[in-house]
C-alpha cells in the first residue's frame, strides 16, 4: 500500500466518522431512551450493542444500494411514518405521566423494564423512525458511494464506529449523572424534556413526510 492510498483511506474513514456523529449527536427519541436507561443502569450493554449494530446494518445496507429501494417504496415509508408517529406519541404520554407523578425514582431500587421490553422499545425507536432510512441508509449511503469502491467501505467503517462510540458514551457515561437523579425533581425535568421531545418528533413525523433529516 503506497502512502497516498493510506492517506485516502484515512480521509474516508475520518469523513465517515465525522458525518455519522453530525447526524446522531442530537436530542432524539433513541438517544433520549438510551440516556434514561443509562442513568437507571438497566440493560445498558444490550442497548448500546443493539443501537450500534442497528446503525452498522443500516449503513452497510445504504452502501450496498438499499437506499434506492427505500426511495422507490412509498408504501413502506408511509407505514413506517404512521407507526413511528403513533409510537412516539404513546411514549411521550407515558413520559409526561411520569413527570407529573414525580416521586423518587432511583436506579438502585427501580425494577424498570425487562430486557425484552427494553430491546423492543429500542427496536421501535430505531426502525419505526422513517428518517433513520433517510439519514443512515440514503444520506450516508449516497455520500459513501461517492468515494469509490474502496473508499466507500472505509467511510462506512468510520460511520459505524462513530455510532458505536456515541452510544457507548451515552449509555455508560449516563451513570455519572446518577447523583443528580437521586433528586425527584431531576427525574421530573428529564421526563418532561423526554415527553416534549417525543411530542415534537411525533408531530414532525406525522405532518411532514420524510424529506429532511431530523435527529435520531
Amino acid at each position: 500500500m503506497d502512502m497516498s492510498m493510506g492517506v485516502g483511506m484515512s480521509a474516508d474513514f475520518a469523513t465517515g466518522f465525522a458525518t455519522s456523529l453530525a447526524l446522531i449527536v442530537a436530542i432524539g427519541s433513541q438517544n433520549a431512551f438510551v440516556l434514561r436507561m443509562g442513568i437507571l443502569r438497566q440493560h445498558v450493554v444490550a442497548l448500546v450493542l443493539f443501537c450500534a449494530a442497528s446503525d452498522a446494518l443500516l449503513i452497510v445496507a445504504g452502501i450496498a444500494g438499499a437506499g434506492a429501494l427505500v426511495q422507490g417504496n412509498p408504501v413502506f415509508m408511509e407505514v413506517t411514518r404512521i407507526g413511528g408517529a403513533l409510537f412516539l406519541a404513546v411514549y411521550g404520554v407515558l413520559a409526561a405521566r411520569r413527570a407529573l407523578q414525580g416521586g423518587v425514582l432511583q436506579a438502585a431500587d427501580s425494577q424498570g423494564l425487562s430486557l425484552g421490553a427494553a430491546l423492543a422499545s429500542c427496536f421501535a425507536f430505531t426502525f419505526l423512525n422513517p428518517h433513520v432510512y433517510l439519514d443512515t441508509v440514503i444520506l450516508l449511503g449516497s455520500v459513501a458511494n461517492q468515494r469509490g469502491d474502496a473508499g466507500r467501505w472505509w467511510f462506512g467503517t468510520g460511520a459505524a464506529l462513530a455510532s458505536g462510540v456515541w452510544f457507548a458514551a451515552l449509555g455508560f457515561g449516563a451513570r455519572w449523572l446518577q447523583p443528580l437523579f437521586a433528586r425527584p425533581w431531576a427525574w421530573r425535568v428529564l421526563d418532561g424534556l423526554i415527553a416534549l421531545t417525543m411530542a415534537c418528533l411525533a408531530l414532525m413525523v406525522w405532518f411532514n413526510p420524510p424529506s429532511v433529516p431530523v435527529p435520531l
